[in-house]
């Protein structure tokens, strides 16, 4: 149901640091028509190539500022993503090599009123230079 807001396109991508690379970035939509505090984002899942990656190198931010581990935003409440603005997912690591990857993306959110959360998938071929 709400799998076209996840996983903007052409968004993915390696992230470099001091001239090296120290893992891979996407970008996300809310599956909600609201903002949230962070502390409301029930789980992040990513996979590349069909293998899905550690919890403990994902981190989350809504200003590419202030990064944080999915066990940190579940106390998060200061920081909003509001509706229209993206969620940043990064993976640390090695990045993705050179070539076409398919790289999936799990999104679930929790709402004030709502006793399930609202779960979104969506899987694309991206192609790093």
């Amino acid at each position: 149901m709400f799998d076209n807001n996840v996983f903007i396109e052409g968004s993915c991508k390696n992230v470099e640091e001091a001239g090296q690379i120290i893992g891979f970035e996407l970008q996300t939509n809310i599956t909600y028509y609201r903002g949230i505090p962070m502390s409301m984002i029930e789980f992040v899942q990513v996979s590349v190539d069909g293998t899905e990656v550690d919890q403990e190198t994902i981190r989350i931010s809504v200003d590419q500022e202030n990064w944080f581990t999915m066990k940190e935003a579940e106390t998060v409440t200061t920081y909003k993503w509001e509706y229209g603005e993206p969620l940043y997912i990064r993976v640390l690591g090695n990045g993705l090599s050179k070539g076409s990857h398919k790289v999936a993306l799990t999104l679930a959110t929790r709402t004030a009123y709502i006793p399930v959360p609202l779960c979104g998938v969506k899987e694309r071929t991206v192609e790093i230079a």
